[in-house]
């Protein structure tokens, strides 16, 4: 079978310990980032379809990949998230917009 997809660091090696042959290379940078958000829209299609914990800490790992490949800390996106949620607000009302 044919993935041509990022997979988590272990995955050669779990598939090899079971005995079976895989084939896989180590990204360039530029490919990484392509991969990544390739990555990031297939755990969050597996996250909307399935709504689990663990999909979610998919989502994350995938995020967190991210954050590192491009340089931003965690601090930085939290500074940007409690800005942006104290000017436009979060979503705990629930609000659904109807028409404008």
């Amino acid at each position: 079978m044919i993935y041509d997809k990022l997979v988590r660091d272990r995955i050669p090696e779990i598939i090899m310990a079971k005995g079976e042959a895989c084939s896989f290379h180590v990204a360039t940078d530029g490919e990484y980032a392509g991969k990544l958000y390739e990555k990031l829209r297939e755990e969050t299609e597996e996250l909307i379809r399935d709504r689990n914990i663990g999909e979610v800490a998919d989502v994350l790992e995938v995020i967190d990949a991210i954050l590192l490949h491009e340089g931003i800390s965690r601090d930085e996106v939290e500074a940007v998230k409690r800005k942006k949620s104290e000017e436009r607000g979060g979503f705990s009302k629930k609000i659904i917009l109807e028409e404008s």
